[in-house]
């Protein structure tokens, strides 16, 4: 099954996970907060989880790009890894992951491809596109 309107189902999928990169983001400045209390401190740790926080909200806003849902995919792997910091993060990493997973499930199922490029459908094979004005 593809989407009627390609081009509009693409942009509400880079809408979807650039939302998703930003919760990612938010979720991350959490996690200061919780080893914080632990024996080893924050010491580096604070500064790699501001970078990541900081590059998962920087992503978001390039979704638009062509790669994008690959810089996106990428960067779920260290958001998963920040469970080494904290038991909780392994679930909320997961979580983030799963619901990821779906996003470009849902885009392949749209669109025919889970990072390709979006093909705009052709006038001239009864692709249906908006009316000539007179």
């Amino acid at each position: 099954m593809t989407a009627p309107e390609p081009l509009r189902a693409a942009k509400a999928l880079r809408g979807a996970a650039a939302a998703v990169l930003v919760l990612e983001g938010i979720a991350v400045l959490f996690v200061p907060r919780a080893i914080a209390q632990t024996e080893g401190g924050l010491g580096s740790r604070l500064w790699v989880l501001l970078g990541l926080a900081v590059v998962l909200i920087l992503a978001s806003g390039i979704q638009r790009r062509e790669r994008g849902l690959l810089i996106g995919t990428a960067l779920q792997v260290p958001l998963l890894l920040t469970g080494l910091y904290t038991n909780a993060m392994w679930f909320v990493g997961g979580a983030f992951l799963l619901i990821w997973a779906y996003l470009l499930q849902v885009r392949k199922q749209l669109l025919g491809t889970a990072f390709g490029p979006v093909e705009e459908p052709d006038p001239a094979d009864g692709g249906s596109g908006p009316a000539p004005t007179p």
